[in-house]
Parts: C-alpha cells; sequence; structure tokens
C-alpha cells in the first residue's frame, strides 16, 4: 500500500490483514517504487497525491519492470483523474473516503482476473503501450485523446473478447456514472476514425449487437 495518510494506511492494512493478505507499506513514490521492484507484489494499493512523485507518475514508471495490479486511491472524483490513471497502466479506482470493505473487495476481484502484463506492444495491426500511452496501426503511431486511448486500452487487454457495454462504461467513466451510455458508441466512433476503421465492416473495433464491443484478435 502507498500512501502518506498514517490513519489510512493503518486502517487498511489491518481490514487486508484480517483478510490474511501481506502488507507492504510505502509513504512517497520513490519509496514505492523501490518496493514494487524489490518486493513483486500481487497488488499495488496506490494514493494519487503523494510526496516526491504523485500516483499517475508512479503507476506509468512501475508498468515498465511489473505486472501488478495496480488500485489506484484519490479524493479527487473528476472523470479526467479516472481516466489519466487507467490511460497509464491503472486496473480499478476508488474514490475517497472509501469503505474498506470495498477496497478489500475490489483487491479480491483483481486477483481473480488472468494477469496480463503490461508489456512492450506485440506484433500486431493495432497495438497498445499502456506504460507509454502510444499506440501504433500496422508500425505508424496514432494520436488518441484520453477516452478514447482508455477505451482502447480496455479492449486490448484481452483481444477478441467481447466488453460488455456497462464494463467498459465502468472502467473508462467510473461505477459511479449515471449519464446517457449512448456516450460511448460516439468515443467509439471517434477512436474508429482515427484508427482508420470502417464502422460498416471494421477490421479492428467490433460491435457485438446488445452486447458491447471487442478488439479484433487479429
Amino acid at each position: 500500500m502507498v500512501d502518506d495518510e498514517p490513519p489510512i494506511v493503518e486502517l487498511v492494512r489491518s481490514y487486508l490483514e484480517r483478510e490474511t493478505f501481506t502488507v507492504s507499506i510505502a509513504r512517497d513514490g520513490p519509496e514505492a517504487l523501490a518496493h514494487v521492484e524489490r518486493e513483486q507484489p500481487d497488488v499495488v494499493v496506490l494514493d494519487v497525491m503523494l510526496p516526491g512523485l504523485d500516483g499517475v507518475e508512479v503507476c506509468r514508471r512501475l508498468r515498465a519492470f511489473s505486472d501488478a495490479y495496480v488500485l489506484m486511491l484519490t479524493a479527487r472524483s473528476e472523470e479526467v483523474d479516472r481516466i489519466v490513471g487507467l490511460a497509464v497502466g491503472a486496473d480499478d479506482y476508488l474514490v475517497k473516503p472509501f469503505s474498506p470493505r470495498e477496497l478489500v473487495a475490489r483487491v479480491r476481484a483483481l486477483l481473480r482476473r488472468p494477469r496480463r502484463p503490461h508489456a512492450a506492444p506485440a506484433a500486431r495491426v493495432v497495438s497498445v503501450d499502456e506504460a507509454r500511452h502510444e499506440v501504433w496501426v500496422a508500425g505508424e503511431p496514432v494520436e488518441l485523446t484520453a477516452i478514447e486511448f482508455a477505451i482502447l486500452a480496455t479492449l486490448a487487454r484481452d483481444p477478441g473478447v467481447v466488453v460488455p457495454r456497462n464494463a467498459l462504461l465502468d472502467a473508462v467513466w467510473g461505477a459511479d456514472y449515471f449519464g446517457d451510455d449512448h456516450v460511448i458508441d460516439t468515443h467509439v466512433a471517434n477512436l474508429r476514425r482515427r484508427l482508420g476503421d470502417d464502422a460498416g465492416q471494421p477490421r479492428y473495433v467490433e460491435t457485438v449487437r446488445g452486447v458491447g464491443f471487442r478488439l479484433v484478435d487479429r
């Protein structure tokens, strides 16, 4: 756990240890990176507001050498914070104040996911490097907005697998989003245009009617 607020650290530590997790504590960004590199934890609970390096930069750097699940904590609830955190490789997001029981539940949910390294792009038509916030199509770089990148990065974690609309909304906009879910269609349409895709005969991002979207696995 990476946080510089002792009361929160001790509260969360007690709940996690009660559930038989082994907990290591870091109180700033540089210390967090050293801990992760040395101890290779399964999950990093990472506060955004840290001395030394903020949580977003810590997440970006640790993705160069660790595939640990990252649950980011923040006192801010703005949409942009969630998007930036996800864009640099965070797996989940929790806004302070939070329930320690919910945090434990989210840690357990992360550990049930198949582990997929956030590594350098593979040799695919569409390649996504979350750590560097870069996308290539057929070897050419493509510029995306933060939301477009977050959508594509979410789909790219499981190529060929359909991501339901509600799961994609939660991943990009957060579980507390209550707006019109058709907002996702607008951003997917923009994403396709930037990728040079054709909505009528998509090569990269497919719509599975009544379910969600998937990145074509080829």
